[in-house]
C-alpha cells in the first residue's frame, strides 16, 4: 500500500540528478517528494506533507545552502537528514556535522548507495528516539545490529523490514500479533507482516501499552477489541482466543461503571 511507504523529500537543484534520485527512490519502493530546488520550497513542501526522511545536496541554489535548509527543517520537525555532496572543504563539512546528519551519499549516488543510506538513517534516528528500556538501561535496537528481524519505532509508527525495505505501520493501525513458534505475524486491515520474533520479543520491542497479550499465542491492539467473553475476544470481526491466565490482565484495561 502505498500510504505506508516511507516519505523522502528530494532537496536537489540539478534537475537531472532529481530525476534520478526520483527514479531509484520509486524502484526501491520509497515515496518522493519533490524535488525542491531551494531551501525555501523545501520548507514549504516538508510543511504540508508527511516526510519521514530528506535527501540533501548540500550546495543548492538560494539563499539557504543544504545546511541551513536542514536546520530549517529541523526547527518544525525531528527528522533524519542524508546529505548529498560532492567534495567538500573541511569548514563546510564541519557546519554539516553540527547538524548531526544520519548519513551521507557521495554523488552521484547508486541504488546500493542510496540503499544502504536510508536504512542507516532510518536505523540511527530511531535509534535516538526509541524508549530506553528501564530494565536494561539500552534500546530494542541496541541489542543487535540492523537486520530483517529488525523493528524501529518513531513516535506513534513503527519501521519493519519487508521485501527488502522498510515499511511504515502506524501503531494505530495493528489490529493483532499472531505468534506460530518462532516467527509473528504482524496483522493489519490491509496486509500481514511476518516477522521471525517471538511474540514476547515483538512485545518487547515495541513496547506499546494498547497492545495487550490475550493468549500465548495472540497479542491485540486493545483499542480495535469490537466484543469479548469469557473465552474470546473480537478484533476486526475475527475471533481470538482469550486465555485464563491473561484474562485479569486484558480486563484491566477497561474501566467497569
Amino acid at each position: 500500500m502505498t500510504e505506508n511507504r516511507v516519505r523522502v523529500l528530494i532537496v536537489e537543484d540539478e534537475a537531472v540528478l532529481a530525476l534520478d534520485l526520483g527514479d531509484m527512490l520509486e524502484a526501491e519502493g520509497y515515496t518522493v517528494v519533490g524535488p525542491a530546488r531551494n531551501g525555501r520550497r523545501a520548507l514549504e513542501l516538508f510543511q504540508q506533507n508527511p516526510v519521514d526522511l530528506v535527501l540533501c545536496d548540500i550546495h543548492i541554489q538560494g539563499d539557504w545552502d543544504g545546511i541551513e535548509t536542514a536546520q530549517q527543517l529541523r526547527a518544525q520537525r525531528q527528522v533524519p537528514i542524508i546529505y548529498l555532496t560532492a567534495l567538500s572543504d573541511k569548514e563546510t563539512l564541519d557546519r554539516a556535522l553540527l547538524t548531526t546528519p544520519a548519513a551521507y551519499l557521495t554523488k552521484p549516488a547508486t541504488a546500493p548507495g542510496l540503499r544502504a543510506a536510508i536504512e542507516l538513517a532510518l536505523h540511527s534516528f530511531a535509534r535516538q528516539v526509541l524508549p530506553i528500556a528501564p530494565a536494561t538501561g539500552v534500546t530494542a535496537t541496541d541489542r543487535e545490529p540492523l537486520s530483517r528481524e529488525s523493528i524501529l519505532q518513531l513516535d506513534d509508527h513503527v519501521f519493519i523490514k519487508h521485501n527488502y525495505q522498510f515499511v511504515r505501520v502506524p501503531i494505530g493501525d495493528i489490529l493483532l500479533l499472531e505468534a506460530d513458534n518462532t516467527y509473528t505475524t504482524l496483522i493489519t486491515a490491509q496486509r500481514k507482516y511476518a516477522l521471525r520474533l517471538t511474540l514476547s520479543t515483538v512485545l518487547e520491542r515495541l513496547s506499546v501499552p494498547q497492545l495487550v497479550r490475550v493468549h500465548r499465542s495472540y497479542a491485540v491492539n486493545i483499542q480495535r477489541v469490537e466484543a469479548f467473553g469469557e473465552t474470546e475476544a473480537t478484533v476486526a470481526g475475527q475471533l481470538v482466543p482469550l486465555g485464563r491466565q491473561y484474562k485479569d490482565a486484558f480486563l484491566q484495561h477497561f474501566q467497569f461503571r
